[in-house]
């Protein structure tokens, strides 16, 4: 008897608004939260950065690589596109990890946020109204199995 076939790894795609930077992303994200932090509503323009956590070999740029600005450092900094300026994805947890906001992917990923981080600095003028667990500062997101 033969082993079956290991079935085909899902991908997802991405973009930033203008299209300049594109990129491949396997749906196998091992986290997803929604940050409330300061730094994350001035990046997105907005309440909260819902992004999903993946080792960061599993993230490619398809397309304008070139195009990425670095805000910090490539081993630990936020990726946006340079000319639109859309925040992408972030380099986290000793360079191992990327965070890729959920926003650029194209395709919807089989994750979904499980908690709200930050609370105790999120935006005054916004009110969380979902059921998911709320922490006031950072949660230690699982490591790879």
């Amino acid at each position: 008897m033969t082993a079956p076939e290991e079935a085909p790894r899902r991908q997802l795609t991405g973009q930033c608004l203008c299209g300049a930077v594109r990129y491949a992303v396997a749906d196998e994200f091992v986290y997803a939260l929604n940050c409330h932090c300061a730094n994350c509503r001035r990046a997105t323009g907005s309440a909260f950065k819902p992004f999903a956590g993946i080792e960061r070999h599993k993230l490619a740029i398809t397309q304008g690589e070139d195009r990425l600005l670095v805000f910090g450092e490539r081993d630990a900094g936020d990726m946006h596109c340079g000319h639109c300026g859309s925040l992408l994805y972030s380099i986290v947890r000793e360079g191992m990890y990327a965070h890729v906001t959920l926003g650029t992917l194209v395709d919807a990923p089989a994750i979904r946020p499980s908690a709200h981080i930050f609370v105790g600095s999120k935006a005054p003028w916004f009110t969380i109204t979902d059921a998911l667990p709320q922490y006031d500062e950072h949660v230690e997101p699982p490591a790879e199995d």
